[in-house]
């Protein structure tokens, strides 16, 4: 029984590992937008079925349908396996593709969120017209409906969130003003003289704020 608790807490973990990993900034959810949306891009390079240019769009393309944006050993595990993904010779291998293929404007390769992370890949569209003429699609347009629906929910559930962080600092704000406005009222109360000049703005804007305060708790 110990064991498979273990076992639980470790699932558990990992999913919320997963999940803080698929946070998406707004230029990222942008970029997904214009993705979906993009009709048929003119890629300078073949991507025919059972090539490595293909392969690479077609996972790359089953990540951002789960709006993700993997790097080179997530993209590598998923089209070839576990073993492959710590193989620092294939890892450059595919990188070099990667690299001819953001050239060929297959592929974008995305900035960074932090120095010592691997570069993130994604694909300028879903539907290619390549080197040879031929027509490539990596979704069909179900599926990205079914994308373009989970991108919504997830920019509607961003925004509550967003105004509730702001609402917060303005709170914070709103309290320390008053704070520092009282502090300032009692000192100038146990002076042997009460100065105007302080008094009165103090006193002002502690009302005033205090005013804004009520409204901002009341509108929540």
């Amino acid at each position: 029984m110990r064991i498979i608790f273990m076992l639980f807490q470790l699932k558990l973990l990992n999913c919320g590992q997963a999940v803080s990993q698929r946070k998406l900034t707004q230029s990222e959810m942008q970029s997904l937008q214009e993705t979906l949306r993009a009709d048929y891009v003119n890629g300078n390079i073949r991507l025919r079925e059972g090539e490595y240019q293909f392969d690479l769009a077609k996972t790359i393309a089953s990540f951002q349908l789960e709006l993700y944006f993997p790097d080179v050993k997530e993209i590598i595990e998923k089209g070839y396996g576990e073993g492959k993904r710590d193989d620092t010779q294939f890892i450059r291998k595919i990188q070099t593709i990667l690299k001819k293929m953001e050239k060929s404007n297959v592929v974008k390769i995305l900035p960074k969120r932090k120095p010592w992370e691997l570069q993130r890949y994604a694909l300028s569209s879903l539907k290619f017209r390549d080197s040879a003429k031929d027509l490539v699609i990596f979704a069909t347009d179900q599926q990205i409906k079914q994308a373009q629906d989970l991108l919504h929910s997830t920019l509607n559930q961003g925004a509550p969130a967003a105004k509730l962080g702001y609402n917060k600092i303005r709170i914070s704000i709103l309290v320390l003003m008053i704070v520092a406005s009282y502090v300032a009222i009692l000192w100038d109360l146990v002076q042997s003289v009460i100065d105007p000049l302080i008094f009165i703005p103090a006193f002002s804007i502690a009302v005033a704020c205090s005013i804004l305060l009520g409204k901002m708790l009341s509108r929540d």
